[in-house]
């Protein structure tokens, strides 16, 4: 028999590779990894654990993925609602930004939204703001794995004079946090119509050196694609930008041509229902994008134009949202919506080898969602109670990396009252 550091029972457990649901099985976890995932009764036999879970109502699945946020911005959350993108970005956000965006800002946001973020079962995200290195410190102490974008555009701000500037010190982040096992770095030009052709092609040499994705902002809105010419995709691709490590983020107005394009080479999109819908973006068409062949990952984008960073509710508005887009009630089903937010996140974030599922020999990054509510019963299909009618208040437990990072609701690693106490004195800042 074989000591090791933690066993889990679920009453049932998803680990979305492959497909199904087990029942009268435990998660084995030794080292920070998942040692095995077999029945209860050879779990007795073949192993002592440590520390055993037992959740005889819950359902356990593999960490939450958040493909897309700007983590810093919960401190500018409804700080400027019902906007359309470019007045919301241009007029209220990016002047905010200007006054004050710093280390202080960027760390004590990304705290906090790390906070609401594993509390609703997100163990991993992928990151676009301002001085990476203050939200690598925040990810690195709240327990969390991220993908750190580091932010290009070819206009100043406070954080840089210009591209090379941007280009410097994001690189400088990823070498300082690059040893740290739960952080990994992307190049993030903002969006096509803030980086131009030169600024491409630099990004592109420093990626394909340097061995990084590239994540930006593209085909989001009509006006973004409108007599151009040129789609945004199709110019990203005349300049190398597209590839197996790029992630096309929004990508709402794509014709059949970009999404051919897209599953050519093998690309990623990250599909961000909520934010798409308060911005009045638009639609994406994800199921033709998944027929297509094109691995697409949930996200929620910012709290400044999402208020929550809940993939749970997300993975509901993704579904309902291709049933009426394309009128049939069978596009993307519970399953396909639960993997765009566990191992396809995990894949358009090149982190599906260690996270995504629960198997052998990956971290065991892991969620608890109670379903012993009236809300949620009877049970007849807890894959569907995920998507369906199950939020964010139904997770009990988290994980990451085997360790306890979210207990009885309660989050383990950040000191919630400082914190709260420090979003309140941004907020009177903010609102000088």
């Amino acid at each position: 028999m074989h000591t090791v550091d933690l066993r889990i029972d679920a009453a049932w457990i998803v680990p979305v590779e492959p497909a199904g649901t087990l029942t009268g099985h435990a998660l084995i976890v030794d080292g920070g990894r998942i040692a095995a995932l077999l029945p209860a009764g050879d779990a007795d036999r073949q192993f002592a654990a440590r520390e055993t879970k037992r959740l005889a109502s819950h359902v356990l699945i593999p960490g939450l993925v958040n493909a897309h946020t700007h983590a810093a911005m919960t401190l500018m959350r409804g700080i400027a609602d019902d906007l359309p993108l470019k007045p919301w970005l241009e007029e209220h956000v990016w002047p905010v930004e200007r006054r004050f965006a710093s280390p202080e800002f960027v760390y004590d946001g990304t705290l906090l939204a790390c906070a609401e973020m594993l509390r609703g079962g997100i163990t991993a995200c992928n990151d676009m703001y301002f001085y990476p290195d203050a939200s690598a410190r925040a990810y690195e102490e709240a327990g969390m794995r991220a993908l750190v974008g580091a932010p290009i555009l070819d206009f100043p701000t406070p954080y840089a004079a210009d591209a090379d500037a941007y280009i410097t010190r994001g690189l400088a982040a990823r070498d300082a946090w690059k040893h740290v096992p739960t952080l990994t770095f992307a190049l993030a030009p903002h969006a096509p119509y803030t980086v131009g052709d030169a600024t491409f092609a630099r990004i592109v040499m420093f990626a394909r050196q340097l061995d990084l994705p590239i994540e930006t902002h593209v085909a989001e809105t009509r006006a973004e694609v409108a007599g151009t010419g040129e789609s945004s995709l199709a110019r990203l691709d005349r300049l190398g930008v597209t590839g197996p490590s790029f992630i096309a983020i929004h990508a709402v107005h794509v014709d059949e041509v970009d999404r051919s394009l897209l599953a050519r080479h093998g690309c990623h999109v990250v599909h961000c229902p909520a934010s798409n819908m308060k911005l009045a973006s638009g639609i994406a068409p994800v199921t033709a994008l998944v027929e297509a062949g094109v691995n697409v990952a949930l996200g929620t984008d910012g709290a400044a134009s999402n208020n929550r960073l809940d993939i749970l509710s997300e993975m509901r508005l993704a579904a309902l949202l291709a049933k009426v887009a394309t009128g049939n009630a069978i596009a993307l089903p519970a399953p396909a919506v639960l993997a765009m937010a566990t191992l396809n996140g995990a894949r358009a974030l090149g982190l599906d080898a260690v996270t995504g599922s629960l198997a052998p020999g990956k971290d065991a990054d892991a969620v608890a969602i109670d379903l012993s509510a009236a809300a949620t019963q009877p049970v007849f299909d807890p894959v569907s109670h995920l998507v369906n009618a199950v939020d964010r208040s139904f997770v009990s437990d988290v994980w990451v990396r085997g360790a306890h990072v979210v207990a009885d609701g309660e989050v383990a690693t950040i000191d919630t009252t400082a914190l709260l106490a420090r979003a309140r004195a941004w907020q009177r800042r903010l609102k000088t």
